[in-house]
Parts: C-alpha cells; sequence; structure tokens
C-alpha cells in the first residue's frame, strides 16, 4: 500500500491519521461573515406641483450623497403629463416611485384626496422622516398624515408669510409649519415669522433656496437652448408675463384690467405669454396687441425666457426668486408676496393689479431698471444644508421632535 493509498486509508477510518499535504500548502480557514452594515436613514421626499419637482431634486440628490435612502411620492397634484412629465425629464429627476393620483378638485376635495391615499402609503414605509416642499394642497396633506402617524416632518420653504389669510397657500404654510419638527428657511425674514409664531429656535434652520439650487446647476443648459431663436424672439427685446393666480384669471375685471395694463406696455415692449391651457381659455379672444400667447413651456425653457427678457411681470412666487438670480427686473402683480427678500435684496416690486399702477411701475423700470442683487445663501448649496442637518435630526431622534442646530445660516 503506498503512502498515499495509507493516508486516505487513516483519513477515511477511525480518524487516527493526518492527510498529507503538499510543503508550504496553508490550511484553509472558515470564512468569517460579511459585517451587516445597518441600511441608512430613510426619507420620504412628497412632490405635488410643478415647482415642488424643481425644488425636490436638489433635496434627493444630497440625501442620497449623505447616505439616505430616499422615496419619492408624486401626489397627483398636477396630473397632465405635458406639464409635470417633462419636469422629470429636463430635471434628470427619477420616476416616482410611488403615484397617488389624487387629481383635481376643490381644496377639500384635493387635500382630502391626497391624505387618503398617503395615509396607508406611510404606514407601509415607515420612514425617519417626510420631506414637503412650498405651500400647495399635497404640503398641508402629507405634514397633516405624517404629524398624526407620529412621523418626523420636515418643510422646506418654511416662515414665509404674504399676509394674506384670503390666500389658500397662505394657511397652507400656516399650518404645515406648526406640523412640522424640522422647518427649513429661504431668508431670515421667514426665520422671524417662525420664530415670532413660536416655532422652537432648535428646528428652525437658515439654509437657503433650494429652487436656486436647480436654478444655478441648469441654467447653462437653459441658456444653450434655442429656446429665443425659436420664438423669433432677441435678448432684451421683449418682456415676459406669467398669470395663474384665481385673483388675477378668474376675477373677470381684475383679468381685464391686467389686460388693459399688458397691452399699453406692450406699446413699449413687446410681451409673450406662456400659459396653462386654463389661463389661455380665460383670457379667450381679448388679447391686446403686441402681447403674444404661448402655450406651457419647460422649466428649461421657462428659465430661457426669463434671462432673455427686459422685465418680467408675474404672478408666481418662484418667478419672483428666479428673476432676482437671473438679474432680471420683475413687476409682481399682487397687494403682498410672501417673498419680500426678493424685493428688499432682489430685483422685484409688487405693484398690485391697479391698471394705471402696474403701468407707470413697468415704463419706469424699463427706463430705470433696478441693479441686479442676489441674497446671502441663495448660492445652490440649500439641499446640501437640509441633508446635513435631517442626518443630525434622525440619529437623535429622542431630541423631542426638535432637530440639532441653532437658527444659523452655518454649514
Amino acid at each position: 500500500m503506498t503512502e498515499g493509498s495509507a493516508g486516505s486509508a487513516g483519513s477515511a477510518g477511525s480518524g487516527g491519521g493526518r492527510v498529507a499535504r503538499p510543503p508550504g500548502q496553508r490550511i484553509p480557514r472558515p470564512a468569517r461573515p460579511m459585517p451587516q452594515v445597518a441600511p441608512g436613514p430613510h426619507a420620504v421626499v412628497v412632490a405635488g406641483a410643478r415647482p415642488n419637482f424643481v425644488k425636490a431634486k436638489p433635496v434627493l440628490d444630497a440625501l442620497a450623497a449623505g447616505g439616505f435612502r430616499t422615496t419619492l411620492v408624486h401626489t397627483g397634484q398636477h396630473y397632465d403629463e405635458a406639464m409635470s412629465g417633462v419636469f422629470f425629464a429636463e430635471l434628470d429627476l427619477r420616476r416616482p416611485d410611488h403615484h397617488l393620483a389624487a387629481g383635481s378638485g376643490s381644496h377639500a376635495v384635493q387635500t382630502a384626496a391626497v391624505m387618503t391615499a398617503f395615509e396607508p402609503l406611510l404606514e407601509r414605509l415607515a420612514p425617519d422622516v417626510v420631506v414637503v416642499f412650498g405651500d400647495v394642497n399635497s404640503t398641508l396633506a402629507c405634514a397633516l398624515v405624517a404629524a398624526k402617524a407620529g412621523v418626523r416632518a420636515a418643510h422646506v420653504e418654511a416662515g414665509l408669510r404674504s399676509g394674506d389669510r384670503s390666500m389658500p397657500e397662505e394657511i397652507n404654510r400656516i399650518v404645515a409649519d406648526h406640523l412640522c419638527a424640522d422647518l427649513f428657511a429661504t431668508s431670515p425674514d421667514a426665520v422671524e415669522n417662525l420664530l415670532r409664531e413660536g416655532a422652537a429656535p432648535r428646528s428652525v434652520h437658515l439654509v437657503g433656496n433650494v429652487m436656486v439650487d436647480t436654478l444655478l446647476a441648469r441654467r447653462d443648459e437653459a441658456l444653450a437652448r434655442p429656446t429665443l431663436a425659436e420664438l423669433g424672439l432677441r435678448p432684451g427685446g421683449y418682456g415676459l408675463v406669467t398669470l395663474h393666480r384665481p385673483a388675477n384669471v378668474d376675477d373677470a375685471a381684475a383679468l381685464d384690467g391686467l389686460l388693459g395694463a399688458l397691452g399699453e406696455i406692450a406699446t413699449r415692449c413687446p410681451l409673450v405669454f406662456p400659459a396653462h391651457p386654463r389661463t389661455a381659455a380665460r383670457v379667450g379672444g381679448r388679447l391686446p396687441a403686441g402681447v403674444r400667447l404661448l402655450g406651457p413651456v419647460g422649466y428649461l425653457d421657462s428659465v430661457a425666457l426669463q434671462a432673455g427678457a427686459r422685465i418680467v411681470l408675474t404672478d408666481s412666487g418662484g418667478i419672483q426668486e428666479e428673476s432676482t438670480v437671473l438679474g432680471v427686473p420683475c413687476l409682481t402683480l399682487r397687494e403682498s408676496t410672501e417673498r419680500p427678500l426678493t424685493v428688499t435684496e432682489g430685483t422685484n416690486r409688487v405693484v398690485g393689479r391697479d391698471r394705471r399702477v402696474v403701468v407707470t411701475a413697468a415704463l419706469d423700470t424699463l427706463e430705470h431698471p433696478p441693479p441686479p442683487r442676489r441674497p446671502a445663501l441663495w448660492d445652490g448649496q440649500a439641499g446640501r444644508r437640509i441633508a446635513q442637518v435631517l442626518a443630525q435630526a434622525v440619529a437623535h431622534p429622542s431630541a423631542g421632535g426638535v432637530s440639532a442646530g441653532p437658527v444659523a445660516a452655518a454649514r
């Protein structure tokens, strides 16, 4: 019997022998189990209307970079593919993980529809935090569901106040701020509003403007598009109009007055007017000479139109901010604004709806445009600051529902 066979026999027998191995061969050791990596904190990010997608993009990116798992929920408050789907492609924003399909309706119907659909989803996802944006009905609905479920909620653009409670958005802003544990403000006046209303100082964070994050990230791409050339426009050779608020487009007398003002302004500076189909239907055949009605435009085309305009006339809060960053004079066709920083440190003027006042202000602005200015912290880093605060907040949930860090423009 050979040595090899003897060794094999001994190994297979009573166990008294040893298996022969070539010189230098190491005895294999059992593999060590891989360490279990705890999953990162989970954030549910809610978007309901088109501007919410613009604001959600930098927050989603910053949360993912900070180790968060993110779930994007589209409530469907704006559900037209042509109106909101374009934002996903242009912003390189992933498709929502869940779509609640809330649709339209009265404020009560829409808010209730979002709440009813979001509640079971939130129970199933069980996130560490829910992030809501702005002032639409979805903001209020999802903040309320989270608060009742005992889930931490954070409000981006907290503390904005117009002082006009006849605006549904003002009610949404106020209530959402009182429901959320983490309040992210765009401006010092928003911080002051929150503290005056009783918010805990440790819950309030001055972080800058997430809409500006997206604008700065996409501005060059927008300006490189052939938007103006395709419309036969030249930079500085036109004014831009946007109107969508019910007080302006649903009130026939108010709309007639504004259209009359636009007609007078257009004799000095031709105007282009991208309009939602609902607004276009209200305008009907009453469009003055010199005012050109366009269909809805995507985000990048909107930025290009603003950047090339000599003047902007709007009732949109977001466009007040974007025009300030782009350095374009803006007239707000409302009696108040929840974004006063665009007036004190930007290019905006609040002129109301009176025809003579609007025309006088527009002609003065065309002759004497304000110098471009940009508020502090509107620097493209707001999303990163928000993610840093939320990482600390969810890591220390025993802080009584109050996020870490004082009111500060730090980080």
